[in-house]
């Protein structure tokens, strides 16, 4: 399909995939599934969905709704930086997060994301120059526990520096939140009212994609417009409509077994494009045991994209690749907007309301429960392997099995033929950043499609997936050591008690759900993960 300028476009190279997309795509041109969508037609995913629909299908309009936003942030960066303060820190999960993030690293802007319990990151993002620091709290639902946590320990050091914290805070929230209160009382330096009828995934081009990259300096202006420059395309009941046919293309590619999106960047320019879709399709579509299960890989040569199985389907941001089934290319505006469209339309696809995220609930309850029972004795490991506890669910292990490769190899074999493997690290994503190359290591040894999540964020995204799509998964836990913890002010628990807490009530939902865990507790994070990757080379399968 040629590209329009300015816009965005996509080809299916494999001729079987155009084949079986073809009829998809016909019939919802015939429906008017586009123009519907654009219209903000609730009824499209049917009686079930309409409620939840009627509520969150704002963000079709958002190239044109969100422009009075630009005044406003342009006037508050001029006057943080007329007081010195150009250092920008973003306290967010999930859909608050990943699209800043996104959105500054293609700008090549700094922003600080803070998305993480954990307590040396959090710590590494205190020690900037808090005199110039802004914190940018965003939290739609105003209760986000991580985001809670983060502006309390930076109103408490930011005091302790003779600050003003409310000065230094800047709050992104949906109206009647208790964020918005709570921010009202405090005199926070300005609070931001999102759109309530936008969900957090689908939020990119709204105030919480929009306020802290804007204040860190990109071009939002720009992005509004070149989501807007797609817009026709996008709305129109046509078969070049580049969303339909993706939708069709991942819908058809679903009906025959290849539950998995494999994406690799192919010289977008685009920076983390791939950890914004990632959230989008996983948490949009993985309910009700079906979905697709989104596989960010590092580039095109990497495993699960270059050797991708009939459960996958490999798709580049960018110019066509070797092994890729389908292609899109765009601007990053146009780009989000194409695979927003598109993942709203795989929902009507699968029958399924793309809207709603009815398992991420049960991971949070979990991790509470464990925080309320603080004096409850830890988990003891089945065994120790020099700086590794090795923590298996029951029943993983064979008996006798006290080797780390033997418990590693254990999970890999119990994942069922066309599964996948999913390996969570609750550790810094900085400091311990090199742990990203478990997923290839693990990719090559296992033969598995392997996704990779720094824990918590991924909870906010694929974890909705893992316990509502397809049951096929099994789980590597990587937890840590905290060398120095971090209290909470006014909570009973510290940043280091929240990371274990969520590690483990994760675990202890996915095993709820007869999914094999085997979580890794680091002693030492560095040589523990050093014995890892040692025992992954004794692993075969």
């Amino acid at each position: 399909m040629a590209a329009h300028p300015g816009e965005v476009a996509i080809s299916i190279v494999d001729e079987r995939l155009a084949e079986e997309a073809a009829p998809l795509v016909r019939q919802l041109v015939e429906d008017r599934v586009a123009s519907r969508l654009t219209a903000q037609d609730p009824t499209l995913w049917g009686p079930d969905a309409e409620s939840e629909a009627r509520v969150r299908l704002s963000w079709t309009s958002l190239a044109t709704t969100s422009r009075p936003l630009l005044a406003e942030i342009d006037a508050l960066r001029a006057e943080l930086a007329a007081e010195g303060i150009d250092r920008v820190v973003l306290a967010g999960m999930g859909g608050s997060s990943l699209a800043p993030e996104v959105i500054t690293a293609t700008a090549g802007v700094p922003l600080v994301v803070l998305d993480t319990t954990d307590p040396g990151q959090v710590a590494d993002a205190l020690a900037g120059e808090l005199a110039r620091t802004v914190l940018v709290v965003s939290s739609k639902s105003g209760s986000t526990v991580e985001t809670d946590s983060h502006r309390r320990v930076f109103t408490a050091a930011l005091a302790e520096e003779g600050l003003d914290p409310a000065r230094h805070i800047v709050v992104v929230t949906d109206p009647g939140s208790p964020l918005e209160k709570t921010s009202v009382e405090a005199g926070y330096r300005r609070v931001f009212q999102a759109d309530p009828d936008v969900g957090g995934r689908y939020s990119a081009l709204t105030a919480f994609g929009l306020v802290p990259a804007g204040l860190a300096g990109a071009d939002i202006a720009g992005l509004l417009d070149d989501a807007e420059a797609a817009v026709p395309v996008l709305s129109g009941d046509s078969e070049d409509n580049p969303a339909l046919v993706l939708a069709a293309a991942l819908g058809a590619a679903h009906a025959r077994g290849a539950e998995k999106v494999v994406l690799a960047d192919t010289g977008s320019g685009i920076k983390g494009f791939g950890d914004w879709a990632e959230q989008l399709v996983a948490e949009s579509t993985g309910k009700n045991g079906t979905g697709l299960l989104p596989v960010v890989v590092e580039g095109p040569q990497s495993p699960g994209f270059s050797n991708a199985g009939d459960d996958a389907t490999a798709v580049s941001i960018g110019s066509p690749a070797d092994g890729a089934k389908v292609g899109t290319t765009g601007s990053l505006g146009g780009l989000i907007l194409l695979w927003e469209y598109a993942t709203a339309v795989v929902g009507k696809l699968l029958a399924i309301n793309p809207f709603d995220q009815p398992d991420v609930e049960a991971a949070k309850k979990a991790a509470r429960a464990l925080l309320d029972s603080s004096d409850a004795p830890q988990p003891s490991p089945a065994f120790v392997s020099g700086p590794v506890e090795v923590h298996p669910s029951e029943g993983l292990l064979p008996e006798g099995t006290d080797s780390l490769a033997g418990a590693v190899h254990a999970l890999l074999a119990s994942a069922p033929a066309a599964g996948y493997l999913s390996v969570q690290a609750y550790l810094d994503r900085l400091d311990d950043a090199s742990a990203v190359l478990l997923r290839t290591l693990l990719a090559r040894a296992s033969g598995l499609q392997t996704t990779f999540g720094w824990g918590p964020r991924f909870l906010h995204s694929t974890g909705q997936y893992h316990k509502g799509g397809h049951q096929n998964g099994v789980f590597l836990q990587i937890t840590g050591a905290v060398e120095q913890d971090l209290a909470v002010p006014e909570r009973p628990y510290t940043l280091g008690g929240l990371q274990v807490a969520q590690a483990l009530g994760d675990g202890q939902v996915l095993a709820g759900h007869g999914r094999p865990v085997l979580r890794l507790h680091f002693t030492d994070r560095a040589a523990g993960l050093a014995r890892l990757v040692e025992a992954l080379a004794e692993v075969g399968r």
